[in-house]
């Protein structure tokens, strides 16, 4: 079988592409007209192959949809204008008034966000620690429709207990969503452990290049879908494992509109072809950095799964290709968060991630502003947290960088008479 990287830049040309073109070219066309009427009634139903309106679909999206399936061994995979379009679109196309989800506590702010929008208008939400499988099982109820997991926290990096919590499901039946953003399916399938959709931010790591948005469910084809309660029956055709991935794109993609333009879809297309070389690298430098870190007198602590002291290092050293490239830190006494910041030079001040370039931002004062210093504090997030995406400079010259602001960043102790 050729390698990830061998299927991913030759899958365009595995198709049908016009004019013998590499790769595939952007259809900006809105609507598609056909001289049958048979033949449009048909695609309408389902019941033959076909484009109708771009936002259920398009042949330039298709593409990039078959791409992410061949990187997460899946099935079949529906691609939106974001990571929040992805998941919002899909919890809310597959779950009722009263339905039960369970999460984790330490939970990106936006997905957490939109959890308490679905509480308000229905669903109970419980938040556990998803370290440890025991909480999980204890949270279930006959009313739990599924569980909702990211594979390393952002930003404090925990590891949630993703093999047991994928046998749990699979024995009770429940649907297993995996947020797999910060690991990709280079460095982490979630189907290996019994994931039932997969969701991607195309936005970080699979585009990598930070100049596009785009976001992604892939079905991994192991559920079984007769078990699982809301599926309207429209949706129910001859081979059930198409329902869900049909019920998404359906009432999750159409009804909502959250549609990835076809210039978007292009662009990550071509960023996919080169994710193994950029994560090789950005992962390889997050390492050492977080090596490097780990040792320096003004950095009381790092969070990062490839840490020897991390509390889930060996789950991680299990399970993942790499240890992703994403690590946060707290700075010693004496030593200002603000001060380091701003003495940076190559790392600069942005709250994305996953990105060819080495990024830092203060996280309670940005991004975790909004869920104010309670939620924080169960997150494990202190004011002082600074979170780092690492990207593919050259290592001497990140740990330089990083070197010379931690030691600009001490402040003599000031004591009053």
């Amino acid at each position: 079988m050729p390698g990830l990287t061998t299927k991913i830049i030759h899958a365009d040309r595995k198709t049908d592409i016009e004019h013998g073109a590499i790769h595939k070219p952007i259809h900006t066309s809105v609507a598609y007209g056909y001289s049958d009427y048979q033949k449009l009634i048909d695609v309408f139903q389902g019941t033959e192959d076909g484009y109708i309106y771009s936002r259920q679909s398009n042949p330039t999206t298709t593409l990039l949809e078959n791409k992410i399936t061949l990187l997460e061994d899946g099935f079949a995979t529906v691609c939106f204008s974001t990571g929040m379009a992805a998941i919002g679109s899909t919890l809310f196309s597959l779950l009722r008034k009263d339905d039960h989800i369970i999460s984790s506590v330490h939970l990106f702010g936006n997905t957490n966000s939109l959890l308490e929008t679905l509480s308000i208008i229905g669903c109970d939400v419980t938040l556990v620690d998803a370290t440890n499988i025991n909480n999980v099982e204890k949270a279930i109820r006959p009313s739990t429709r599924l569980v909702f997991i990211e594979t390393i926290a952002n930003p404090c990096t925990q590891v949630a207990d993703l093999p047991r919590i994928g046998i749990l499901c699979k024995r009770i039946g429940l649907l297993y969503i995996v947020d797999n953003t910060l690991t990709s399916g280079y460095l982490f399938q979630p189907k290996n452990v019994e994931a039932s959709l997969v969701i991607n931010s195309l936005t970080k790591n699979i585009s990598g290049h930070g100049n596009v948005l785009g976001g992604s469910v892939t079905d991994t084809g192991i559920f079984n879908w007769n078990k699982f309660p809301n599926i309207n029956d429209i949706y129910k055709g001859k081979i059930p494992q198409y329902w869900g991935i049909t019920q998404i794109r359906k009432k999750g993609l159409r009804d909502f509109g959250g549609a990835l333009p076809a210039e978007s879809a292009h662009k990550i297309s071509i960023g996919a072809e080169t994710l193994v070389l950029r994560l090789d690298r950005t992962n390889r430098n997050a390492y050492e950095l977080a090596q490097f870190l780990s040792k320096h007198p003004a950095v009381s602590d790092v969070f990062y799964p490839g840490i020897s002291t991390h509390p889930q290092h060996k789950l991680s050293q299990k399970i993942f290709r790499a240890y992703g490239s994403l690590l946060s830190i707290e700075l010693a006494d004496y030593y200002n968060w603000s001060t380091f910041l701003t003495n940076l030079n190559f790392v600069i001040l942005s709250s994305h991630l996953g990105d060819n370039r080495t990024l830092a931002i203060p996280v309670s004062h940005t991004i975790y502003w909004e869920m104010g210093s309670k939620i924080r504090s169960n997150m494990g997030i202190k004011d002082s947290l600074i979170r780092i995406s690492v990207g593919i400079e050259d290592i001497d010259d990140l740990i330089a960088d990083f070197d010379n602001a931690l030691y600009s960043s001490r402040e003599d102790l000031k004591v009053s008479n």
